[in-house]
């Protein structure tokens, strides 16, 4: 079925899921952490949108967007810097009578005057928790196929009860539509968990929100989904392709481990839908004779003086002469002094790492530096 993605708008949530990620998220959106060498968790879903052929997006924010709008600028890195359309910050209080959003439901309130101002037919909603590489067109052919209220991206396989703290369960029948609802369940194993990606019609989401907000309804999964699963055609899409999904430090560690497989990294990067970010004319980075780099994302502006392994440095990190670093992400700009070690430690923007200094952790509890820090 072709689909005309000019009819849809892209909603994307910055904030939805600051808390799950600790420090990380104190000065900065979730939209805003850095990810990958170069990129922003921003990056994906904007860049998945473009690549789909939305041309109208808005991002919705609640705090700490400094940053954001930053690394947006003109949106033009992601050909959003346009007169009809382009990129929108939403920021709250976005109406007379919207408040700071406790929830999706008042999120999509506070920015009810750009939405039925869009002559969009149909509503792309995603939060930036999750890492892909996605196509929303079969998506959007297929709600309008199964004509239903709700589309929601889903992923079957086996969860832990960690990865279920904070995920939302679908129970569906043999089309695929959702029968009930589970959120943040105490269990573990085979399950269909929502990756916060939806799909509605436009008439839809504002009949649904007006609606709500009389009600003194907040939470989108709490109220809608799971309330009126019975009430409302609710249907599963099976994604079926590489992501990850970001739920703690640990799995963002993780996430970003994974990319040094080649494999993995295919999956994500792949060359005809490519993941724009704001660019940085930086000098390629420098190695140093000396210099030992193994299993490493490196990106530009970097100097590597000592031996870097299993890490991913953004960009503008220098490691100094007989430094040793391994399983570590260091942020941008993080220098490293001469002789330091370092071990499963994550570092954000700015660190001044001391010479000779040793920081090691674990696998399974990485060390966090926040921003600015000197140890």
């Amino acid at each position: 079925m072709e689909v005309n993605m000019g009819n849809v708008l892209g909603l994307v949530f910055a904030n939805m899921h600051d808390t799950t990620l600790g420090d990380m998220t104190k000065n900065r959106t979730m939209g805003s952490v850095m990810f990958g060498g170069r990129y922003r968790l921003i990056d994906f879903p904007l860049s998945n949108m473009v690549n789909s052929g939305i041309s109208e997006v808005g991002v919705i924010t609640k705090s700490n967007y400094q940053s954001l709008m930053d690394h947006l600028g003109s949106a033009r890195e992601w050909d959003l810097a346009r007169k009809k359309g382009g990129l929108y910050i939403l920021p709250p209080f976005g109406n007379v009578e919207s408040t700071l959003y406790r929830g999706r439901i008042e999120a999509i309130y506070g920015a009810m005057n750009f939405i039925t101002h869009s002559a969009a037919k149909y509503v792309v909603l995603t939060d930036c928790d999750v890492i892909t590489n996605i196509d929303y067109k079969p998506i959007v052919a297929k709600h309008i196929e199964t004509g239903a209220d709700i589309t929601v991206v889903s992923h079957t396989g086996p969860y832990t009860s960690e990865d279920l703290k904070t995920a939302t369960v679908l129970n569906t029948n043999d089309e695929g539509q959702v029968t009930s609802v589970l959120i943040q369940p105490e269990l573990s194993g085979t399950c269909t968990c929502s990756l916060n990606m939806f799909v509605m019609s436009m008439e839809f989401i504002v009949d649904m929100i007006k609606d709500s907000i009389a009600r003194g309804k907040v939470s989108f999964e709490k109220d809608i989904l799971q309330e009126r699963c019975n009430e409302l055609k609710i249907m599963a899409y099976e994604y079926k392709y590489y992501f990850s999904k970001l739920n703690s430090t640990d799995t963002y560690f993780k996430a970003n481990m994974d990319i040094l497989d080649p494999e993995n990294a295919r999956k994500l990067f792949v060359p005809k839908r490519s993941i724009y970010t704001k660019v940085s004319d930086n000098a390629p980075a420098k190695y140093d004779l000396d210099s030992i780099v193994k299993n490493s994302l490196v990106a530009d502006g970097c100097i590597i003086e000592g031996e870097v392994e299993n890490c991913v440095l953004f960009r503008g990190v220098k490691v100094g002469k007989g430094a040793k670093i391994k399983n570590c992400i260091l942020g941008q700009g993080t220098v490293v002094g001469d002789g330091a070690q370092m071990n499963y430690v994550i570092t954000d923007k700015d660190v001044t790492v001391a010479p000779k200094h040793v920081l090691t952790s674990t696998a399974d509890y990485q060390m966090y530096v926040s921003k600015g820090a000197t140890v």
